[in-house]
């Protein structure tokens, strides 16, 4: 009996006045991947043409196609690939940021990354893939969270060359597609790099953006101490 009470106690269990940390609920990620997942099946599952208007076409591109094109994929290597970082990214960014945060995060970088491609890359390409928004949520992820810790470096470069690698090798239609308003010339594929690398830095851009930003709490410190 004393043995139980002892563990009890050391538990810190039935104390009234205990505060649980709560929870922190990651729902965006999993609306972003299902929407990704909604458009994949209506465009290669059940040949919905509409979704083509999506793409970014460099030759004429219309507004929205820079942020639509991001929920676009060639196949599904490429789809699961960054459905993949995304997940992992994403709820890192989710979990630390909140919701809005992972929502700007992802259409920001992935549009800004387009932008980049559309600006640099010949007018008889098209863009489609979520990579840039993936190489954006992960710069996000590693600045949210970056400190001196020699580990923390260690785990980040681990993780970041694996990233770039399997990202570079899975997703060969990210982004960069030769074909025309009616279809796709699949032997014409190639993987846009300069999508990855400025999803990137649109995330640090992004970050350092924010930061610039005076917090409610920064507001009402320097009040505090104007009194």
């Amino acid at each position: 009996m004393i043995c139980i009470l002892d563990l009890t106690s050391q538990l810190d269990l039935g104390k009234p006045g205990m505060k649980r940390k709560p929870e922190k609920r990651v729902n965006g990620i999993f609306w972003i991947i299902l929407l990704n997942l909604g458009i994949y099946a209506a465009d290669h599952v059940f040949q919905v043409q509409s979704i083509k208007s999506l793409y970014l076409y460099h030759n004429m591109p219309v507004w929205y196609q820079f942020v639509t094109s991001t929920f676009c994929h060639y196949n599904w290597e490429h789809l699961s690939s960054n459905l993949f970082f995304l997940y992992i990214f994403g709820k890192l960014v989710e979990e630390e940021e909140g919701n809005f945060a992972l929502w700007l995060s992802y259409i920001v970088t992935g549009a800004g990354a387009n932008l980049v491609s559309w600006l640099l890359l010949p007018r008889n390409v098209v863009s489609v893939g979520a990579s840039g928004a993936v190489f954006g949520l992960f710069a996000i992820s590693v600045l949210v969270k970056m400190s001196w810790d020699w580990r923390k470096i260690l785990e980040v470069l681990i993780l970041g060359q694996f990233v770039v690698e399997k990202v570079m090798e899975a997703a060969q239609g990210s982004s960069q597609l030769a074909g025309n308003f009616r279809g796709v010339n699949s032997s014409l594929m190639n993987v846009n790099h300069l999508a990855h690398l400025s999803g990137a830095l649109v995330g640090v851009v992004l970050i350092w953006l924010l930061s610039r930003v005076p917090s409610p709490s920064d507001d009402d410190t320097s009040k505090t101490r104007g009194k």
